[in-house]
């Protein structure tokens, strides 16, 4: 299946791109994502893990599941003054 990873914020700035297609295995969820974005992205490494989630506008948890033509949004914390 593939499915749609957009980055926002530090990760869009860190990796030079704001969007990108994955191809998962049929059944992936979100944290499996992963490790496939990383490799194509590794300097993200270090933000993923306080990332929050986002599938077709509905915020949710790393264990759900991803289905093809999904839109994955990963959404770093915020911060600022």
């Amino acid at each position: 299946m593939t499915v749609r990873v957009r980055l926002f914020a530090v990760l869009r700035d860190r990796s030079g791109i704001a969007e990108l297609s994955l191809d998962l295995p049929d059944g992936a969820t979100v944290a499996q994502a992963k490790e496939p974005l990383l490799e194509r992205l590794p300097a993200l490494r270090e933000y993923l893990g306080r990332c929050g989630y986002a599938v077709n506008y509905g915020y949710v948890r790393a264990d759900a599941p991803l289905h093809d033509g999904d839109e994955l949004a990963l959404i770093p914390p915020v911060s600022g003054g």
